[in-house]
C-alpha cells in the first residue's frame, strides 16, 4: 500500500474555485483503479492550504492515475489556482496503534 499526500497553497481568492472543482471530481479520482482511500485535510490555521491524503495500490497505481486523462484533467483545473508550488510525497505505513 502507497500513501499519498499532497500539500497545495492556493490564492486565496481561488479556495472556493478548488473546493467546487475536486467536489466534482473527488468520486472519480477514489474510483480511479488502485485508489484505495481518498481525504482532503485544510490547514487549521491557513485555510488557504489543503492536502488530500490518498492510498494506492502500489506505485505503479498511482502512476497509471498520474498518466490518465482524469489526471490531466484535473491538474489542469488545479495547478493555476496555486499560489506556492504543491508538495507531494509518497510512504508506506510501518506501525498503527489501535
Amino acid at each position: 500500500m502507497l500513501i499519498r499526500v499532497v500539500r497545495m497553497t492556493f490564492r486565496e481568492n481561488a479556495v472556493e474555485e478548488f473546493l467546487s472543482n475536486f467536489d466534482a471530481i473527488k468520486e472519480k479520482i477514489r474510483g480511479f483503479r488502485g485508489c484505495h482511500h481518498l481525504e482532503l485535510w485544510q490547514d487549521e490555521n491557513q485555510k488557504n492550504i489543503f492536502m488530500t491524503f490518498s492510498h494506492w495500490e502500489n506505485e505503479e497505481a498511482l502512476d497509471q492515475y498520474r498518466d490518465s486523462e482524469l489526471f490531466k484533467s484535473v491538474w489542469g483545473a488545479t495547478k493555476p489556482l496555486f499560489s506556492e508550488k504543491p508538495i507531494a510525497f509518497s510512504s508506506k505505513k510501518i506501525l498503527e496503534l489501535p
